[in-house]
């Protein structure tokens, strides 16, 4: 299997899985690079994977649908282009011959959902949306704080060596303020050094792993001692561990 990060607007991957033969493809917000990188590799596409409704994730799903013929999966419950299989936490997706796991991860929008496979080429993989960024999180578009730390420590329970496709490049701003929240973490700071390495090379900083995330992300560490002082020297009043998540989103959404 072939994974692509293909780069899309300003910062989206559309991410591609493919055999050679036959591709899928995640949360292709337009039409263009998809039909260019089908085009470049002599490529049918079998399958679009949705993630959740916003536009960037959703403008080209009808195009590629009409020219292709794919099958389109995306949640149940939020506006997805018809036709297309309506998806709930624990179904299963057959594509490209991988069963895909559904997980349910509301928080950034309503309905939000992830992909998940036990085994690509001998490790699993994750197509988590806007739900999970290297060192971040989504937006509470439309979620709770209890919501999206819920669905946070669903991906967080996933094998280390979970490959994470997260859907935007935005590793170096939320490592930027991973190192304001938790100055003292190393792994974090070594993380940092080589995610800027791989941008200078014009390269994409994902996919992640869980492992990594763990270590890194603040978002995944906010019962950790470090993290909690970090808050409350900014929200005293953040006394619970929801209240301390809510804390620190509203931190990372006002950060400079």
């Amino acid at each position: 299997m072939n994974l692509i990060a293909l780069p899309a607007f300003q910062d989206n991957y559309f991410w591609m899985l493919h055999n050679g033969r036959q591709a899928l493809v995640v949360d292709p917000g337009s039409a263009a690079p998809v039909l260019a990188t089908l085009q470049q590799h002599d490529l049918a596409l079998a399958s679009i994977l949705v993630t959740h409704h916003h536009a960037d994730h959703t403008g080209g799903v009808a195009e590629l649908h009409g020219l292709t013929g794919a099958t389109v999966y995306g949640p149940a419950y939020e506006r997805i282009p018809e036709p297309f299989h309506r998806l709930n936490g624990g179904d299963h997706v057959q594509a490209l011959g991988i069963s895909f796991r559904v997980m349910d991860v509301p928080g950034h929008t309503a309905g939000h959902i992830a992909y998940f496979a036990e085994d690509v080429d001998g490790a699993p993989l994750l197509f988590c949306g806007d739900t999970l960024f290297s060192g971040g999180c989504g937006r509470l578009f439309e979620g709770t704080p209890a919501q999206m730390l819920a669905s946070l420590d669903a991906l967080a329970a996933l094998p280390g060596n979970t490959r994470v496709c997260a859907a935007h490049e935005y590793t170096l701003s939320n490592l930027r303020f991973a190192r304001a929240v938790e100055p003292g973490n190393q792994a974090l700071a070594e993380y940092q050094g080589q995610c800027e390495r791989l941008r200078e090379q014009g390269l994409p900083t994902l996919p992640s792993t869980i492992a990594t995330e763990r270590a890194i992300n603040p978002f995944l560490r906010s019962r950790e001692g470090a993290v909690v002082q970090s808050v409350r020297a900014h929200a005293p009043s953040a006394t619970d561990e929801v209240s301390v998540f809510a804390a620190l989103r509203e931190w990372k959404n006002n950060f400079q």
